[in-house]
């Protein structure tokens, strides 16, 4: 008789696990896939392309309900699992069907964050998750509302590009005073608040919201210099907390994320977290690539074989904003480090690259993006770039055109 796999959580992680698994192991256990959403498993990156009409809800939806069915899983949508019973091997869900379980894999993904302020709670006020916040922002478009996104990251600034190129009135505020500070420079910052601005999108920065108006909807927000801002509809976009609460109620070791060794495993035997809910060498990771790179080694070591997840130089790449960025590594330049930049206002391009030593160890790049993966490849791998590290902030295709031996050396 096959295990009983149960796997809490139907989001990006858990369907590729699932892909991985089947891959290696097809049949070996008797899987049950438990998502708290009504839906089946859809691409959440894909949400502020969906917004923008970029894209439909037949592009975003990763597999349908037969895909499960033909592979003998059974999918379980809109019924979340209430409780986690470790020593006993059961699961009980919210319409109180219980679920038995030899290995259990916690894909619980992240809950976005509210602003603990006043007024935080009224209707109108939304974040942006799931397909349910998307209906709202559609409906916001529909009416022809002003919207006000409150956080300058990379989902804050999606969803309010999103939502001007759909034609609605908007304005993204943010409590420092440049976009992205996490990705990317003072530089490469300022150069992508003139582009959406150009685009059409407002910018206020250096606003600290302290508050929503309104009393019984929402009807904008009240900054620290006592100034308001009119809005139909406010948009928190200004981050995520791993879902961890069913880890922590079942006695399983939390900190910010879900604690796992190298193969994923938590700290009770049998149970195993991969993705944003999974906290790993002291990261939680908020980013596909290295969710899917944990669900391959979980996927090996469930179907018997060997895998470790050792973490990986983070990149970010915006791509929804019709402006490119990309930044990876230590954009910022640590001490010991020398940095190349190339800048042009005029064209809005910007390219800083951070090299310590004969390596590339970061890079921040607007306006043209193309290289960025390629950089990256060579900031992971610790490639020796010195042979062409004059020519490497021109682009791949300069660097490249560089003499054969000086190839070779590199």
């Amino acid at each position: 008789m096959a295990s009983r796999l149960l796997v809490i959580g139907n989001g990006m992680a858990s369907v590729r696990l699932l892909e991985a698994l089947w891959k290696r192991a097809p049949g070996a256990y008797d899987v049950t896939v438990v998502g708290a959403e009504p839906q089946a498993a859809y691409n959440r990156v894909l949400l502020s392309a969906l917004i923008a009409n970029d894209v439909t809800l037949a592009d975003i939806a990763m597999k349908d309900r037969s895909w499960y069915s033909d592979r003998g899983f059974e999918l379980l949508c809109g019924d979340p699992v209430c409780s986690l019973d470790v020593a006993s091997r059961f699961a009980h869900l919210a319409s109180g069907r219980a679920i038995d379980f030899d290995a259990c894999v916690l894909a619980t993904g992240s809950t976005a964050i509210k602003l603990p302020l006043p007024g935080i709670d009224l209707p109108g006020v939304i974040t942006f998750r799931d397909l349910a916040d998307v209906a709202v922002m559609e409906t916001a478009v529909a009416q022809g509302k002003r919207v006000a996104v409150i956080g300058g990251g990379l989902l804050g600034i999606e969803a309010a590009y999103g939502l001007v190129k759909r034609g609605v009135p908007t304005t993204l505020v943010h409590v420092l005073d440049r976009l992205m500070e996490r990705q990317l420079d003072a530089a490469g910052a300022a150069l992508l608040a003139r582009a959406l601005r150009s685009k059409g999108v407002d910018l206020s920065l250096a606003r600290q919201t302290v508050a929503v108006t309104g009393e019984t909807a929402a009807t904008g927000l009240r900054f620290a210099d006592v100034r308001e801002l009119a809005a139909d509809l406010v948009v928190c976009a200004v981050g995520v907390r791993p879902n961890v609460g069913l880890a922590r109620d079942a006695g399983i070791a939390v900190n910010r994320g879900i604690v796992v060794d190298d193969g994923m495993a938590a700290s009770q035997p049998g149970i195993f977290a991969i993705g944003e809910c999974a906290e790993h060498r002291g990261v939680a990771y908020g980013l596909v690539e290295p969710c899917y790179a944990q669900a391959e080694v979980l996927a090996a070591r469930l179907a018997g074989g060997e895998g470790r997840f050792e973490g990986l130089v983070l990149a970010t790449n915006l791509k929804a904003s019709g402006v490119p960025v990309f930044s990876a590594g230590d954009f910022s330049g640590e001490a010991g480090t020398r940095s190349t930049v190339i800048e042009d206002k005029h064209g809005g391009l910007y390219r800083k690259l951070v090299f310590s030593g004969s390596r590339l160890v970061g890079c921040v790049l607007v306006g043209d993006a193309d290289d960025g993966l390629w950089l990256l490849d060579l900031i992971r791998r610790g490639t020796d770039v010195s042979a062409m590290r004059s020519d490497l902030v021109h682009g791949r295709d300069y660097a490249e055109r560089a003499p054969a031996s000086l190839m070779v050396a590199a």
